[in-house]
C-alpha cells in the first residue's frame, strides 16, 4: 500500500536534507554572494561561465533547490489524496509547500536585497519545518500501510503532552538562536568552554550576547531532553516507539551539545564539525515532531 507514495517521498525527503546540507555548506563557506545580487540568473547568466568555487556552491544550491521544491509540491497534492482520511496529512501537505515555497523567497530576498541576520535565520528555521512537514508525511504512509496498529500513543497526562510540546517548540527557539549566531559572526565571540572569555559573566556583554544566550539554550535544552527521557520511560515502559524517539533525541542533543563545544575549542576550523551542528538540529526537530504527533492523537483505550 502506497508503494510508490513512499518511495517517492523518501526521494523527496532527501532532496530536502541535500538543501538543508548545502544551506549549511554556502553558510559555512561565505558562499551567499557567489552568484552576486542576481537571481535566479546567476551573475545575470542562466550557466556562469567560469565560476569560482563560491558560485559553484551557491549555484549548485539553487538548483537541488528548485528541484526539491518541485517534489515537495507533487508530495503534497498526492498526499493531499493518498492520505486525506488521515487526520495530520492534509496539515503537514499545506505545511511542507508553503514552508518550502516561503524558504525560496527568502532566499532569493537574502541574494537581491542583502543577507540580514535576522533574515537568513529565519531563512535556516523554515528550512527545519519544511524537512519535518515533508518526513512526517512519509512516516504517515508508512504508518498506514502497516499491518499492525498505529503507534498510537497509550493514556498520557495533559502534562507530559504540554511538556513535549513546550520542548519542541523550544527546540526551534534553539535553532535560531544558533543561526543567528552563525550571521551575526558570533561564532567565537566567546572563547573557550564552559566559561566565556574566561569568566562566568564576561565584559562588554552584549558584543558576545547571540554565543552567551545561545549557549544557555543548548545546555537548557539538553536538560529538557533528559528529563524527557526518564519520563517516557518511566510512563510508557512498553511503548518502542516513543522509547526509541526519546533516545535518538538524547543522542542528537549530545551530538549538538558536542559539536557545538568543538567549534568554540578547535576555532572553528573543521568545516565537518560546523556542518553537522548545523544538520543534528533540524533532525532533533523532527525527531520530537513525531513524538508530539504521537502524543496528541488521541490515547489508546
Amino acid at each position: 500500500m502506497h508503494k510508490r507514495f513512499k518511495f517517492f517521498g523518501v526521494i523527496t525527503a532527501l532532496f530536502v536534507l541535500l538543501v538543508l546540507i548545502q544551506g549549511a555548506l554556502v553558510s559555512k563557506t561565505g558562499s551567499g554572494e557567489g552568484c552576486g545580487d542576481t537571481w535566479p540568473l546567476c551573475f545575470g547568466e542562466v550557466v556562469p561561465l567560469n565560476p569560482t568555487m563560491e558560485t559553484i556552491i551557491e549555484y549548485s544550491h539553487r538548483i537541488v533547490s528548485g528541484l526539491a521544491g518541485l517534489l515537495v509540491i507533487i508530495l503534497a497534492f498526492w498526499a493531499w489524496k493518498q492520505l486525506k482520511h488521515i487526520r495530520e496529512a492534509r496539515f503537514l501537505a499545506f505545511l511542507s509547500v508553503f514552508m518550502i515555497i516561503l524558504q525560496g523567497l527568502m532566499g532569493a530576498g537574502a541574494v537581491v536585497f542583502g543577507q540580514q541576520p535576522l533574515v537568513m535565520a529565519l531563512h535556516f528555521g523554515f528550512s527545519a519545518l519544511s524537512l519535518s512537514s515533508v518526513v512526517l508525511l512519509i512516516i504517515l504512509s508508512f504508518e498506514d500501510s502497516s499491518k499492525i496498529s498505529r503507534p498510537t500513543a497509550p493514556k498520557n497526562s495533559k502534562g507530559l503532552r504540554r511538556y513535549v510540546l513546550g520542548v519542541l517548540l523550544y527546540c526551534y527557539a534553539v535553532i535560531y538562536t544558533g543561526a543567528f549566531v552563525k550571521h551575526t559572526d558570533s561564532t567565537l565571540a566567546c572563547a573557550g568552554f564552559p566559561t566565556c572569555n574566561g569568566k562566568w559573566i564576561p565584559d562588554a556583554f552584549w558584543t558576545v550576547a547571540p554565543q552567551y544566550f545561545h549557549r544557555i539554550f543548548g545546555t537548557i535544552m539538553l536538560i529538557s531532553l533528559i528529563i524527557l527521557v526518564v519520563w517516557i520511560f518511566r510512563k510508557f515502559p512498553l511503548n518502542r516507539t516513543l522509547k526509541w524517539l526519546s533516545v535518538l533525541s538524547m543522542l542528537m542533543v549530545i551530538g549538538q551539545f558536542t559539536s557545538g563545544i568543538t567549534i568554540v575549542l578547535s576555532l572553528n576550523q573543521y568545516l565537518e564539525v560546523g556542518m553537522t551542528h548545523a544538520i543534528l538540529v533540524s533532525l532533533l526537530f523532527t525527531c520530537l515532531a513525531y513524538m508530539t504527533m504521537i502524543l496528541l492523537r488521541k490515547p489508546t483505550k
